[in-house]
């Protein structure tokens, strides 16, 4: 009865008017603070609807409880994680308290069109999608009210992927409250991790909150820490890597012939679609690229090196042959036409000659392999020392820190 009786003296005033709820990254509602028992019957004593609850000389402290309950796409080529919240939201306004004991003991739920709301907006959000379009706020006896609101919202995250796969991220959701300023308004808050489900690329390592300082206007920030499960990189980029430049290296046992470079060739071409690829499955940065990026690059110098190579000292070995039977020595001829010996058997020196170029070319590529699985040890060894001891930190960004929500600067 007493919760029908303030909603139609609100009613015969003409200030509970209805405006949207959802905005395209704000929550905003027309302010209303509810009169005390001692005022029902004097309309000229409301006070101002727009007006935020007077809490004296300090700010009115809002208490934000921030419940995660899913973190369900995280894009690291667009730089973007989508995710589920529910805030929860506190704050004490005496002039709603029903100091008489005859009232109604039980808590009231009233419309969220008739209590003072502050607008909230997120920075780094794309999209937010408010799920509740008529919630309800819960006001107690002794005038404390409880607000909540469900969102789904995408945001922009400044990946950390110097590590990728095994990259770990810090994903920021700053809520500013822009209507009012930091005298008036104090946010405390909290954030409680309610994800039930780890069956995701990226889990939710830590969940952390914090009030941003040197900001002009009242804030509150929530921190999602990101980890990258990894095996979904490991096995559709990593393996294939590793199992082509092995291929690569069992290709060096094999004799020098046109069948060893058809097979050195396809290996590379393989490498090259498979390069391309890569490419554009890896996201770029302006700064801290993964080291997977420089890592495939060297495997892909190292392939062709190796296919050089092979083409290289096939090549001599073919034109030396050409050439040692197109001209039989003429020494080798004179020397045994003087011992009265039968000519040569016209197979005979050219196959001398192509003896000692195979086993000087076989030599050469003998000594290229040894060189080369050296290397490439050298490579791998050198890519796991950085993976584990090398850093690298993002430049920062040219606004982080300059105060949020002040005057622009000409």
């Amino acid at each position: 009865m007493m919760a029908l009786r303030l909603l139609l003296h609100l009613t015969f005033l003409g200030l509970g008017t209805t405006q949207p709820l959802a905005q395209q990254q704000g929550f905003s509602v027309p302010a209303f603070d509810w009169p005390s028992s001692s005022n029902l019957n004097s309309p000229q004593e409301v006070p101002d609807p727009i007006q935020i609850p007077n809490n004296g000389s300090k700010p009115l402290v809002v208490d934000v409880q921030v419940f995660v309950s899913n973190v369900f796409s995280v894009d690291i080529l667009r730089y973007t994680v989508s995710s589920t919240l529910l805030l929860r939201l506190s704050w004490l306004n005496t002039r709603l308290a029903l100091n008489s004991t005859g009232h109604q003991r039980n808590p009231v739920m009233l419309p969220w069109d008739v209590l003072w709301m502050s607008r909230l907006t997120v920075r780094e959000a794309l999209w937010v999608n408010w799920q509740d379009k008529s919630p309800q706020a819960r006001v107690d006896r002794d005038g404390h009210i409880e607000f909540d609101l469900a969102l789904t919202t995408e945001t922009n995250c400044d990946f950390e992927l110097f590590h990728f796969p095994r990259d770990q991220s810090d994903c920021h959701l700053t809520f500013f409250a822009f209507s009012n300023t930091v005298t008036e308004l104090e946010f405390q808050v909290h954030a409680v991790n309610e994800i039930v489900s780890v069956k995701r690329e990226f889990v939710v390592q830590d969940l952390k909150t914090q009030i941003p300082p040197q900001h002009l206007v009242p804030c509150f920030q929530v921190t999602l820490s990101l980890q990258n499960t990894a095996l979904k990189a490991i096995l559709t980029l990593l393996v294939p890597g590793e199992a082509l430049l092995l291929a690569d290296l069992c290709g060096g046992l094999l004799p020098l012939h046109t069948e060893r470079i058809a097979y050195k060739v396809t290996l590379l071409l393989s490498y090259l679609v498979f390069h391309s690829s890569l490419i554009q499955a890896l996201p770029s940065s302006s700064s801290c690229n993964p080291l997977l990026v420089y890592y495939f690059t060297v495997l892909l110098l190292l392939l062709f090196v190796s296919t050089t190579e092979t083409v290289l000292l096939t090549g001599l070995l073919a034109r030396g042959n050409l050439r040692a039977e197109d001209s039989p020595s003429p020494a080798l001829n004179g020397e045994q036409h003087d011992r009265g010996k039968p000519g040569p058997n016209p197979e005979e020196a050219p196959g001398a000659g192509k003896g000692s170029r195979r086993s000087w070319a076989e030599a050469a590529d003998r000594i290229f392999f040894q060189v080369y699985v050296v290397g490439v040890a050298c490579s791998q060894f050198i890519f796991i020392a950085l993976w584990m001891w090398a850093t690298c930190k993002s430049d920062p960004a040219p606004g982080a820190a300059s105060p949020h929500g002040g005057q622009p600067r000409l």
